[in-house]
């Protein structure tokens, strides 16, 4: 049972508070793991101490207290675990920067609380980076794996997250970013911390392929895009969430992301640049990452392929003897389960302990 999740912050941070809160949020949350038939509580906390979501709200300063609280919290959650037999896992971001809780002191009192340690070695650049860079290749992923290491987190703990999906970021108008990597982006993230819309991402499952069906019928309840059967009234766009912005036509609708197949879109959809990228995708095979950069978008996309799922199992898995591996998420590579099949086939080659 997993809590919380990027911009799930308020409740984690009030709950590991005082030495009482401490003790309540633990008891809720295995009542309600034991009630539900769970046999592990997974703490996915973006992040302790700061640089989460309400980041531009609530300064990192006023996070400070969070450093001290986070493995007390994982402490309470463990006691109070033990009595059913369950487990405890913490999810831990991949980039150093947002590592602020992680610190020399108190990373083993953490590796201490928990079974598993599973760290987001995906999504490495992201809304807050203003030049591209791979979001989830290998050499990236292994600095992740050696810092927690280091800071004193077993190895035989830690599961090296996978990425079931692409990730688009829009490139500086006029750049020719034909090097791919450290090419200047477009504004990624606003003053407030919000989303400008100018990234974002493409999974890998069947929908997203495919072209759309030939039986569409207008929508009457804004609903859209990939994987349903409606296509905008005329005039409107289909916004990259479809289900969730639905038709419209503002900027948030017809811009970066719209779905083309399903409505107007103004520019280059990016459902229409990832079938492109994924066909004419290149290999950094020195950082070991794949990507594309598409001029009509203009957009940078980066993505994980079998091949470099296969090196990530010999360079870091094997290489550092770690415990398991992760997916974010299960449900994103049903095109032809490529990734899956690699991660499974990794799985399946672990010397056996």
């Amino acid at each position: 049972m997993a809590i919380g999740g990027w911009g799930d912050t308020d409740g984690l941070s009030h709950g590991a508070s005082t030495n009482a809160a401490r003790n309540k949020f633990a008891k809720n949350v295995v009542d309600a793991a034991v009630k539900l038939g769970y046999d592990c509580v997974d703490i996915d906390w973006e992040y302790p101490a700061g640089n989460g979501a309400d980041y531009k709200q609530i300064p990192n300063a006023n996070k400070t207290q969070e450093i001290n609280t986070f493995p007390l919290l994982l402490s309470a959650i463990k006691t109070q675990l033990k009595h059913h037999k369950m487990e405890l896992s913490v999810t831990a971001p991949g980039l150093k920067r947002d590592m602020i809780a992680f610190t020399k002191q108190h990373t083993p009192k953490i590796n201490a609380a928990v079974d598993h340690f599973t760290v987001m070695t995906y999504d490495l650049m992201n809304r807050r980076d203003n030049v591209t860079s791979h979001h989830t290749d290998v050499k990236g992923s292994l600095d992740a794996i050696d810092t927690y290491i280091a800071l004193g987190v077993e190895p035989a703990k830690i599961n090296l997250g996978f990425a079931l999906y692409a990730k688009w970021f829009t490139t500086a108008a006029g750049y020719n970013c034909t090097q791919g990597l450290g090419c200047p982006t477009e504004l990624l993230e606003a003053a407030d911390g919000t989303d400008t819309g100018k990234s974002g991402a493409v999974t890998f499952e069947a929908a997203n392929f495919q072209a759309a069906p030939t039986n569409l019928t207008t929508s009457t309840d804004s609903s859209c895009g990939a994987g349903t059967f409606y296509k905008c009234p005329t005039g409107n766009c289909c916004s990259q969430y479809g289900y969730w912005l639905f038709s419209g036509a503002t900027e948030a609708h017809c811009g970066n992301g719209c779905q083309a197949d399903y409505g107007i879109c103004n520019g280059t959809s990016t459902t229409t640049s990832f079938k492109t990228a994924i066909a004419n995708g290149k290999t950094d095979e020195v950082r070991g990452g794949q990507w594309y950069w598409d001029p009509a978008g203009p957009f940078f996309w980066t993505w994980d392929t079998p091949a470099l799922v296969t090196r990530k199992f010999n360079d870091i898995v094997k290489a550092r003897g770690i415990g398991g591996v992760a997916v974010w998420s299960l449900g994103e590579d049903s095109y032809d389960f490529s990734l899956l099949k690699a991660i499974q086939a990794g799985v399946k080659a672990w010397p056996k302990k």
